[in-house]
């Protein structure tokens, strides 16, 4: 199955939080969209894996993609090496993605920047022939996605590339709100933790409509790029 996008996290979740909105208002364009988690959050202090496992699938079905996978990485302790990197390889050739979106380059949780890296890597590598790899028992062809971007996540990261996601911001925060034991829930009997609060919620919408404020629109979200941004003309830019 062919997809024009492929979303990378290292948790679920991750997706929703940085680019839900983006990813939200493509499937509205029509565009084939799947999510890789590369763990189950088993780490998280608030629900479980299999709690997790649940939320993700209610999650993917409000954001309409069309296929969510999760790799089952060590949470906390997967590493950037060649047994991870064949794994996600798989995944891009399995899938051949026009675009691969994954974590901020920088962020608070290790896993994040661990993640973007991984994920950049595996889609150069996996545009190498040499590089053999099967699924199902049947060899993959090699494939490299077009284009690479990193959403922004708890960090403050300067977008080189931004989205008007202004009629979607609602089924973002939805699919956000999915993750019932991870966000906000003043009856929780669960730790606190920095994504628990009222302020952490909050703030996923106000960060959006800051960023709309700056390009003009009510709402957006941000990445940052791998390669030159190229246009036709100058006034192919919003």
């Amino acid at each position: 199955m062919k997809l024009d996008i492929l979303a990378f996290g290292a948790h679920p979740d991750d997706v929703e939080l940085g680019c839900g909105a983006t990813i939200a208002k493509e499937v509205n364009n029509g565009k084939n969209i799947g999510i890789v988690d590369l763990t189950r959050g088993e780490l998280g202090t608030r629900g479980t894996a299999d709690t997790r496992d649940q939320e993700a699938s209610d999650a993917a079905k409000i954001l309409g993609v069309t296929v969510r996978e999760n790799l089952a990485f060590a949470d906390g302790f997967f590493i950037n090496d060649k047994a991870h990197q064949i794994e996600v390889i798989k995944m891009i050739r399995k899938y051949q993605p026009e675009i691969v979106l994954c974590n901020a380059i920088d962020d608070r949780h290790i896993d994040h920047a661990k993640g973007s890296k991984l994920v950049s890597d595996a889609c150069f590598l996996s545009g190498l022939l040499k590089i053999e790899t099967e699924l199902d028992g049947k060899r993959q062809q090699q494939w490299r996605p077009k284009h690479v971007y990193h959403y922004i996540q708890w960090k403050h990261i300067e977008p080189e590339i931004t989205v008007d996601v202004t009629d979607f911001i609602d089924i973002k925060m939805n699919s956000v709100l999915a993750y019932k034991t991870q966000f906000y829930n003043p009856d929780s009997k669960e730790p606190q933790t920095p994504i628990s609060s009222k302020n952490f919620t909050d703030s996923i919408k106000y960060r959006a409509r800051d960023l709309g404020r700056i390009i003009g629109v009510e709402y957006a979200e941000g990445f940052t790029v791998e390669r030159y941004v190229a246009v036709e003309s100058l006034f192919d830019l919003k």
